[in-house]
């Protein structure tokens, strides 16, 4: 049996997206879709002694919410070193940072940072998989013929990624017509988030959907352990 994902890439994601990505045998980055402001496309969030803080990628948006992920280019280098400086900030203290930055480090001071958004965030995605040990093949929405419809875009992408089952997050329910899965036989599963065990942490209460380098940073290569199908 083949299991599919299809999401749009995140920067720096939360340990459930590579969850869902370690659950599947391919992982379709879906950045043929719209780009949407204040999102989780260019930003993450870090815990910091002051609570919460958000990391932010400056993108060019051209237009008004008409370009998509991978048309949306990045404006400037700057960013990456203060995202840098942030972790290094509020990370140095944690277990594994010196294990993280000795891989991490180099994709923020790289001469040649990607200058389209897309490119990026696949870049972080397949260094953090790296590490994990995920070895999920990872490909893009536009390597595939897309139809027009939301639910026959998805369903059509795994007829033609030879897919029998969908995996997909819990939130696509409010538009995921299940029936066109059917009509392709393909198997549609929802992914469940819920019930994640609480990790070592920095800095007060503990926080769950922080950056995955939260974990990375304070649990190194232990963080298996604390997700669900990536194995220790």
């Amino acid at each position: 049996m083949k299991r599919i994902a299809i999401v749009q890439s995140n920067y720096i994601p939360w340990k459930g997206y590579f969850d869902l990505i370690a659950m599947v045998d391919e992982f379709v980055l879906f950045d043929d879709m719209q780009y949407t402001r204040r999102d989780w496309r260019n930003r993450n969030q870090i815990k910091t002694p002051q609570g919460v803080q958000w990391l932010t990628v400056p993108v060019i948006v051209k237009g008004k919410y008409t370009q998509k992920i991978k048309d949306t280019e990045i404006d400037g280098t700057d960013w990456a070193a203060l995202h840098w400086k942030a972790f290094e900030q509020n990370y140095r203290r944690a277990p594994h940072y010196d294990e993280v930055a000795q891989w991490l480090a180099p994709l923020y001071q790289s001469p040649d940072l990607p200058a389209n958004l897309s490119q990026l965030n696949r870049r972080l995605i397949e260094a953090v998989c790296a590490y994990l040990g995920i070895h999920t093949r990872i490909t893009s929405s536009s390597d595939y013929t897309l139809a027009d419809g939301k639910t026959e875009r998805l369903a059509d992408i795994c007829v033609q990624a030879a897919a029998d089952e969908y995996v997909s997050g819990p939130a696509a329910r409010d538009y995921v017509d299940e029936t066109v899965f059917a009509q392709r036989g393909v198997a549609l599963r929802w992914f469940d988030y819920a019930g994640y065990p609480a990790y070592p942490q920095l800095w007060g209460e503990f926080t769950h959907g922080v950056t995955v380098l939260d974990l990375l940073f304070n649990c190194g290569k232990e963080a298996a352990g604390f997700m669900r199908y990536v194995k220790p």
